[in-house]
């Protein structure tokens, strides 16, 4: 009996074991943690524990959290347990203060996307799902990844796909640390070193839901950062960001939040009536022009501090369209007021002494109150900031509507061509609400400026709604007008119409095109049009087998409205026929039918004054059409197949103009992602040969292409026919985000193989200068750039400076293999050979 009675102890003691946890301690002793098995308190709270409320803690071990129903010590364990909450009564996961890895850090596979393009650290379906972490601090509770583009996936790595209503988040941190080192001091043993220096898109939070949102919760990355992006509404209150470009949510309010910003366009762009910043604070490290957004979309900054050192301007965007118009009010740098975009004005409005402030901010019992739930309600009265009696007293006290009150003024179209005496559009006006939600009843007017008065004319709809634009350009030029509206609150919007007078017929010749004699090796072609207007006839020259043009094949353009007339003569014009088409054109008319004309001999090496030992470009005449063919005296101009999924032919792989972002500004011979451009000289053999070039990628930073390992390869005593020869390679690694690798190479029958060791360098930045010789037996390469650079660090170089001994070799073509994703615009090029 006494053995009995002893062992009903032991078991009850037992029991009373499993179901109550001892000596739990949580990781802050300043915010502890009482946990009961089936409860939690925190604070003044007794948490309560079951099917839409779990208690995790990464120091449990698996014994104990598998001891009770609803705790758990790993997020990706709780997420296989969820169940759909409600807006009243989210599901809710009470995190103590420790690192979850959602990722596991050490494992050396690669990732991968189970679907599209992004894989994915866990996505998490489910319905008004909420993370609370359990500290006041949100540095003490991490969800961390440590994953990139190419630095441990195969696309741009993301922690979490959220797929669901009214996500929320606070006092978490949400954080990639592939290029970010994780400091946790409350167990410093939980830190861990970034995975690589070199920036790459590693992204933190896709959704596709509305009623986002994060409370005193931090977002920690670089490149792509993505906080709840996707979402319809977003909140963002009391919350911290770190980032470089394309990164932030283009649908957030940004209310007293902090930013860093470590590169120039936080946002890629903004969608429907974008984002706002609200009592801010935003720190920019970057050296030169800071912007917002890299691609388009509408911003409002209201309230906020920016602070900068190295900040040369601050604007919308680069190079932002006439049409764009972004907002702002009491926006300081450095503690004095600033205007933003202050080259554009028109682009900018400043709401502080307009009504259209109100749907931001207002002022209330002598207190400000930003206006949350103007902005957010939405159709479905959503107050995440618990403000309607608030507004709705304010309202009532001053008299003033505070709700309702739209924050976007659109044009549609948004921009048309017309032709006077032939065309006309009608522009519609559309207010919309924050959210993008149709505002009605608002007061349209609409105007054009003095100067353009003369060129459309207007018409309002009775309902003020709508402006028919009818074209009255009678001058020889097109103009390009802007057609603005505007409410009485402070609301613009425009449309960019460009008005062309009435086109005419295309011209006759009044003298049919004909060849003057060869002079210092150039052949003209001589015509007269029969019109007063200015010239701008399309000339196009042709290489032939014979009188009759057979096989012509594209060796020189007009471009920019100037007929190319003359013609230089090359080494690798003889023996060719010469074949001229002029399309007649003029300033007021479209291109007619082109009449033809051909050389009755080919030509002869007599007629050709040019030095054969020279090529040199700057490709503003070169047809940029697909021709693949490899013949002596030709440009090559083809796709560079990098996949094996054999890219679209009917597209070409190569075009001429101007650059954008990095090689704005700058005209020459652009690209896709990829291309291949090769030029085959006309003599058999060659020794000794130099090339030189000058280059502008559009990346500005130095990280010269899309992602690592994409590279561009200067190519040097390459026989095109089996894509054999020498270049000079830079390519993008993981080491760095702001540099390159520059290495030589060797190509046998199209595979490249290192034969030099690379150096990091800074230099490929416009104007990047690069040259490649040949020389005694040395495969010798320079490069360097212009650009000012902000970088000190000894393991990378300003200029590249390589050579290595090669065998001799016969051929002497050259030309680029470009496998870049991002494009470089190639400005000019010249080759010589000895």
């Amino acid at each position: 009996m006494q053995h009995y009675f002893f062992f009903c102890i032991l078991f009850f003691i037992g029991l009373t074991c499993v179901a109550q946890p001892t000596r739990y301690s949580s990781l802050d002793p300043e915010h502890p943690i009482q946990f009961g098995g089936s409860y939690v308190v925190y604070q003044t709270d007794t948490i309560s524990l079951g099917p839409t409320s779990f208690f995790i803690d990464g120091q449990l071990s698996d014994a104990e959290a598998a001891s009770y129903p609803f705790v758990f010590n790993s997020v990706n364990e709780a997420v296989e347990h969820l169940t759909d909450g409600t807006e009243v009564s989210p599901m809710t996961l009470y995190l103590a203060p420790y690192v979850y890895w959602i990722d596991d850090p050490d494992d050396p596979a690669i990732r991968v996307p189970q679907e599209g393009r992004t894989p994915y650290g866990l996505i998490v379906a489910c319905e008004w799902l909420r993370f609370e972490g359990l500290t006041d601090d949100p540095r003490n509770v991490v969800l961390a990844a440590n994953r990139g583009q190419t630095i441990g996936a195969k696309g741009n790595f993301t922690l979490f796909k959220f797929i669901g209503q009214g996500t929320s988040s606070e006092n978490v941190t949400f954080g990639n640390y592939c290029n970010v080192d994780l400091e946790f001091p409350l167990k410093p043993s939980l830190n861990r070193e970034k995975r690589a220096s070199a920036i790459v898109q590693a992204q933190l939070i896709h959704c596709n839901g509305d009623k986002i949102v994060a409370r005193n919760t931090r977002f920690i990355s670089r490149l792509n950062l993505c906080p709840f992006v996707g979402g319809k509404r977003v909140l963002f209150d009391r919350c911290h960001f770190e980032s470089t470009d394309d990164a932030l949510c283009g649908t957030g309010v940004y209310l007293n939040s902090t930013l860093d910003f470590y590169s120039s366009k936080p946002f890629y762009w903004t969608t429907g009536t974008g984002a706002v910043f609200l009592n801010c604070d935003i720190r920019s490290f970057t050296r030169g022009p800071q912007y917002f957004t890299k691609a388009r979309g509408q911003v409002a900054v209201v309230d906020t501090r920016i602070t900068a050192d190295g900040m040369t301007y601050l604007g919308w965007q680069d190079e932002p369209p006439p049409q764009a118009r972004n907002y702002q009010s009491q926006v300081s740098l450095n503690g004095k007021p600033v205007q933003i975009d202050p080259e554009h004005p028109s682009n900018t409005v400043d709401m502080r002494e307009q009504a259209l402030l109100r749907a931001y901010r207002f002022t209330h019992d002598g207190a400000v109150v930003y206006n949350i739930y103007n902005l957010l309600r939405g159709i479905d009265d959503w107050d995440p900031m618990q403000q309607k009696a608030r507004v709705q007293a304010a309202e009532q006290a001053e008299g003033k509507p505070l709700t309702q009150l739209p924050v976007q003024l659109l044009l549609a179209p948004a921009e048309a061509s017309l032709e006077t005496g032939k065309d006309k559009v009608l522009l519609t006006a559309r207010a919309m609400r924050f959210g993008n939600y149709d505002a009605t009843g608002e007061t349209i007017a609409w105007r054009v400026a003095p100067e353009d008065a003369a060129f459309v004319q207007l018409r309002v709809g009775a309902d003020g709604q709508t402006c028919e634009v009818i074209p009255t350009n009678q001058e020889d030029a097109p103009r390009q007008v802007l057609v603005m509206a505007a409410t009485p609150a402070g609301l613009e919007a425009a449309s960019v119409v460009t008005v062309a007078p009435p086109v005419l017929a295309a011209p006759a010749f009044r003298t049919s095109p004909r060849f003057s004699r060869v002079s210092n090796g150039q052949l003209a072609v001589d015509y007269r049009l029969d019109t007063p207007f200015e010239d701008r006839s399309q000339v196009t020259w042709y290489r032939c087998t014979d009188a009759q043009g057979s096989d012509p094949i594209p060796v020189a353009v007009s471009r920019f409205d100037q007929p190319l007339r003359q013609y230089e003569l090359m080494p690798g014009d003889v023996g060719y026929f010469l074949k001229v088409a002029v399309a007649p054109q003029h300033l007021r008319s479209h291109a007619g039918a082109p009449v033809e004309i051909i050389t009755k001999k080919p030509i002869t090496a007599k007629q050709v004054t040019a030095d054969h030992n020279v090529v040199a470009t700057d490709f503003q005449h070169l047809p940029t059409q697909n021709q693949p063919e490899v013949i002596p005296g030709f440009w090559t101009l083809c796709h560079f197949d990098t996949t094996g999924e054999n890219p679209n032919q009917e597209r070409d792989a190569w075009w001429y103009g101007e650059g954008q972002d990095g090689a704005a500004g700058v005209r020459g011979l652009g690209q896709g992602r990829s291309a291949s451009l090769f030029y085959t000289p006309t003599d058999e053999a060659h020794e000794d040969m130099k090339l030189t070039l000058t280059v502008a990628p559009y990346k500005s930073a130095g990280q010269g292409f899309s992602v690592a390992p994409l590279y561009m390869d200067v190519l040097i005593k390459f026989d095109a026919n089996t894509r054999s020869g020498y270049a000079l390679r830079f390519i993008r690694t993981t080491k760095y985000h702001d540099a390159v690798d520059a290495v030589l190479v060797k190509y046998e029958r199209g595979t490249a193989t290192a034969i030099s060791d690379p150096v990091s360098t800074s230099c490929y930045r416009t104007p990047c200068r690069i040259s490649l010789e040949v020389k005694d037996g040395k495969l010798i390469a320079h490069a360097e750039t212009e650009a000012e650079v902000h970088d000190d660090r000894p393991e990378v170089a300003r200029e590249v400076n390589l050579a290595v001994g090669i065998p001799e070799s016969a051929w002497g073509g050259f030309g680029i293999q470009y496998n870049g994703g991002a494009p470089t615009v190639i400005q000019e090029l010249r080759a010589e050979w000895e």
